[in-house]
């Protein structure tokens, strides 16, 4: 189905715009089915992503910017996610004595844990949701919205 007939608007919309807008309701569709898929696990895509982050620290410790300047959603309040996630014992916060400002925040093995059990979940989900696609056309995908960016 294209753009124009699901937000049910009879003009065409201009290629830019109508580019923007598919991208920004793929988005909204997206995170939607995501946050469907995650529900389950009582967690949100952003604290997957905090998760996610910190697993990929291989052991060592993150600060909060560190964690900031790697989420997918920049909007994302990275200290009330963190504080979520220590909340469900799946990473811990360690202050350093010598200079309180200084935030260590790692994962904890319940955390590892945790992402043993969803992430096949979430592997499965993401190769159902572009199973619409071939390999190339991923990769052509990929490479389109990374020139968007640049």
């Amino acid at each position: 189905m294209n753009i124009e007939d699901i937000i049910k608007t009879k003009k065409e919309l201009p290629l830019s715009r109508k580019a923007i807008v598919n991208l920004l309701y793929t988005e909204n569709w997206i995170s939607d089915h995501i946050n469907s898929e995650l529900k389950v696990y009582d967690i949100s895509i952003q604290q997957f992503n905090v998760l996610r982050i910190l697993k990929g620290q291989e052991g060592k410790p993150a600060n909060l910017s560190t964690i900031q300047e790697r989420m997918v959603s920049k909007m994302s309040n990275t200290t009330r996610l963190v504080d979520k996630l220590i909340k469900k014992d799946l990473v811990k916060r360690v202050i350093c004595e010598s200079n309180r400002r200084k935030v260590e925040i790692t994962i904890t093995e319940q955390g590892y844990k945790f992402l043993e059990e969803v992430s096949p979940a979430m592997n499965n989900f993401e190769k159902k949701i572009t199973s619409n696609l071939s390999q190339e056309e991923l990769i052509i995908l990929n490479n389109l919205l990374n020139k968007l960016r640049n």
